[in-house]
């Protein structure tokens, strides 16, 4: 059964608001207890309980190494990355580095099957070494990062945990309902550059849904846009769908669409055009009175998709 209740709402912006960008991510790690009998070419024996996973972590970025690993001298091992960053002196020892490459090591790594690092998240699907990466990138339970726009926000989590976020960190308003009418008011309409707003957050259906209102050039006019994000993925977020509706004097705008993904940033939403686009001229007409002033009510609802 669809939530009901209208919210009505005044906002005032002149100025986005910065939030703290730096939180701490929230990090995963899983141990594999694969036990290595050999030394793999370092002068000092291995305890048995020495796990592959602590000898492919490079012990500059903690990170899982991947080929080429390399190696100084004396055997101690780093990935290729960090190699660029140690002035080609061995973390470990201070030796000089070379071009040596581990290929024990990288042997043992190619042979392995590790299961995502969001395994403690849901995941539970196993690949080989090589291919871990490239799917921990895309895997459907890696951590969202904040949806907040236009504050280049560095806080990754759940989405409990960025619900809590964008409510005391960034001050976003939180609403239950499907419905909604909200009034946006900005003293200068002229002004494009950064003018990027999270105007509310909405509980219904048991999800979470953000409303955007961007201003942006299109080609050289200015415009604005109205658009509904999912805090979730883009499999859920097409089980529902969203109307925003603007107008005054006798005239109405309407879009009817499905909400993006939050895996979508709203720059992306915003430059491919998916909402309510609204030319400046055409708002301001909508704001009635001299228009050296926006005041854009924003009206709409969320449903979802074959519900009764």
């Amino acid at each position: 059964m669809e939530d009901v209740g209208v919210v009505e709402c005044l906002t005032t912006c002149d100025g986005i608001y910065e939030g703290d960008s730096n939180h701490s991510r929230r990090r995963h790690h899983h141990h594999h207890h694969l036990v290595v009998a050999s030394a793999m070419s370092h002068n000092k024996a291995l305890s048995p309980a020495t796990s592959v996973h602590e000898l492919l972590q490079c012990p500059v970025c903690t990170n899982f190494m991947f080929p080429p690993i390399h190696q100084c001298l004396n055997g101690h091992t780093l990935c290729s990355i960090c190699k660029l960053r140690v002035n080609n002196r061995c973390p470990t020892c201070r030796e000089e580095l070379g071009d040596i490459r581990c290929l024990a090591l990288e042997k043992v790594a190619e042979s392995l099957e590790l299961p995502c690092k969001y395994c403690s998240l849901g995941c539970m699907e196993i690949f080989p070494y090589d291919n871990k990466l490239k799917h921990e990138a895309q895997c459907n339970f890696r951590p969202y990062n904040c949806p907040y726009p236009g504050s280049e926000c560095s806080v990754v989590g759940d989405i409990p945990f960025l619900v809590g976020h964008l409510r005391e960190d960034h001050k976003v308003d939180m609403h239950i309902g499907s419905t909604f009418n909200h009034l946006y008011v900005k003293s200068n309409p002229r002004e494009v550059d950064n003018a990027a707003r999270m105007l509310m957050v909405f509980n219904c259906y048991s999800q979470y849904f953000c409303l955007h209102f961007e201003a942006f050039l299109l080609g050289m006019a200015p415009v604005y846009i109205a658009f509904l994000r999912f805090m979730g993925d883009a499999v859920e977020a097409r089980k529902f769908g969203y109307r925003l509706e603007v107008g005054a004097n006798g005239r109405k705008l309407i879009w009817e669409g499905t909400p993006r993904s939050i895996r979508d940033s709203d720059q992306k939403v915003r430059d491919s055009h998916d909402g309510l686009i609204i030319q400046r001229n055409m708002a301001l007409f909508f704001s009635g009175g001299d228009r050296k002033q926006l005041k854009l009510r924003v009206a709409g609802r969320i449903w979802k998709e074959n519900s009764t």
